[in-house]
């Protein structure tokens, strides 16, 4: 038989989670702070305690990281020697935080992050992060499990990153339509061109991270000085329609200060280590 599993939480992705875990076998108990049902073929229980008595392994699936330190740390004599995997989403320094309570309490502690929506739990598009304690326990879970290494905030260090390239992205698409709906052209018709366009990013993806890498950033295709003359046509066209243009303001001011400071002939990657020469000496930095 395998293990047995407790999962806490059971919003849309505790409930995919704990279902993932009994189709693979796993005997789950299950425990939510209101009442709701449990997958077919796992044990819900009102009592927290009990739920936590009744596995090795705890997975925690809470709406952010203050419900998981509301949850927890009364838990902390009965988590002892026990697992805590926590797929919670929430930056690297709390889950740095969490690990160090944990090891003071004696409790094993992995931190995930779930890359992939609730429906591909437990199918092989299935992508879970994870960092600091090593487990199988998450191939239930389905697809991949990367495991990021030892130091726990690295799987929110990675899910932080990601998300950052995602919500940038969709923020684009979103202005992207309102840009050409102000012209009287429908989405539709943009997006076969559109995809066109968000082709291009695996490639600027690999170029730039090797740049990176190299600590290079040649601009003899695309210089920062001609970006930030494309952005500012951008700004101009969609202010002119009365749409607010904020995202690509924030854009054209690191492309223009990258300019004033003398890198106008430098490749765009290089507002990476720009960014990175602003963050302050004093500032926290993970790893």
């Amino acid at each position: 038989m395998t293990e047995p599993v407790t999962v806490l939480g059971l919003g849309a992705m505790g409930y995919a989670i704990a279902s993932a875990f009994t189709a693979a076998g796993h005997p789950t108990t299950t425990w939510n702070r209101s009442a709701r049902p449990a997958p077919d073929g796992a044990v819900r229980t009102d009592d927290v305690t009990a739920a936590v008595t009744a596995s090795k392994t705890v997975v925690v699936c809470l709406t952010d990281y203050e419900a998981v330190r509301s949850v927890l740390p009364p838990l902390a004599d009965t988590l002892r020697g026990r697992l805590v995997v926590n797929l919670t989403s929430g930056s690297p320094d709390a889950a740095r935080e969490l690990a160090e309570w944990a090891a003071t309490h004696d409790i094993l502690y992995t931190d995930g992050a779930i890359m992939t929506p609730t429906d591909t739990i437990g199918t092989a598009s299935a992508l879970t992060l994870h960092s600091g304690h090593q487990t199988e326990v998450l191939s239930a879970l389905g697809g991949n499990q990367p495991y990021l290494g030892a130091e726990p905030g690295r799987a929110a260090g990675f899910d932080v990153a990601l998300l950052d390239l995602f919500w940038t992205s969709v923020a684009g698409v979103a202005h992207a339509f309102a840009m050409a709906r102000s012209e009287n052209i429908a989405a539709t018709e943009l997006a076969p061109l559109a995809r066109g366009i968000s082709d291009l990013l695996p490639m600027v993806i690999d170029e730039y991270s090797a740049r990176l890498e190299e600590g290079k950033h040649p601009g003899d295709a695309a210089n920062l000085r001609t970006a930030a003359a494309g952005m500012a046509h951008i700004i101009e066209t969609a202010e002119a329609r009365g749409l607010d243009a904020s995202v690509m303001r924030a854009a054209h001011t690191l492309a223009q200060r990258a300019v004033d400071t003398g890198h106008g002939a430098d490749g765009i990657s290089y507002l990476t280590e720009m960014l990175e020469r602003n963050v302050p000496e004093n500032a926290t930095r993970g790893g």
